[in-house]
């Protein structure tokens, strides 16, 4: 059994936990050689709390200090197709047409929050064929949990609208590679179907150079206003 602590900073929706942090805390606690690995979160993750990952028959089970389901992983089989990049104009052009400066579910999200000086700062706005794009500068201490983290909301932003909130429900990230601190890289996302309240979106990272670096794929579930 391995431990984690989502620490307050890390935060999605006000008092829980940003999914692709948290999702990428548990793919690190998990460890090395076990493959392509997919987290499904089963309630909002609570911050500055121990939580416990705990090997199972099907996986792993992330569990709070009473023994609460937070989350559950197990190994993913099957590649995740990339989403084809744009340029860093075009990026930095989707940038400037992102909803969340104006209307966001939650502005104080550490990924996208527009509220957060100290966040990621990741702004994905639309494209007109309904993928979405934007630059994301990798902090000097950038690891693989900040990948996760970087891909989470692009992919959600192609399907949140005014209208109707998404928080993420599964993911799955490939890491092939972590861009170099300070790097300004690309990030897409892309929306591939939708079912009720679940949609299921894409999201890809790009360095500078135009080399892929990380591949996500990811179910987000609408929320009630």
């Amino acid at each position: 059994m391995t431990s984690l602590v989502i620490d307050g900073r890390h935060n999605g929706p006000p008092g829980s936990g940003n999914g692709g942090w948290t999702s990428g805390l548990v793919a690190a606690a998990i460890g090395p050689g076990v493959g392509l690995v997919e987290v499904t979160l089963r309630k909002p993750p609570p911050l500055e709390t121990p939580l416990a990952v705990v090997p199972t028959d099907a996986g792993w089970a992330v569990q709070d200090p009473e023994g609460a389901l937070v989350a559950g992983a197990v190994r993913r089989t099957g590649d995740i197709p990339a989403v084809p990049a744009v340029s860093r104009t075009e990026a930095l052009a989707a940038t400037g047409r992102y909803a969340g400066h104006t209307d966001h579910p939650f502005p104080t999200c550490f990924v996208c929050g527009p509220q957060r000086a100290d966040g990621l700062r990741i702004f994905p706005g639309r494209l007109p064929d309904g993928r979405t794009a934007a630059t994301f500068v990798a902090p000097p201490d950038v690891s693989e949990t900040v990948v996760w983290a970087a891909l989470d909301c692009p992919g959600g932003w192609a399907v949140i609208d005014r209208d109707e909130a998404f928080v993420l429900g599964r993911y799955a990230v490939a890491v092939d590679a972590l861009p170099e601190p300070d790097d300004e890289c690309v990030v897409m996302g892309q929306p591939v179907h939708r079912e009720g309240r679940k949609a299921l979106v894409r999201s890809s990272l790009y360095a500078p150079d135009g080399t892929l670096l990380a591949r996500a794929e990811a179910t987000w579930i609408a929320v009630a206003a």
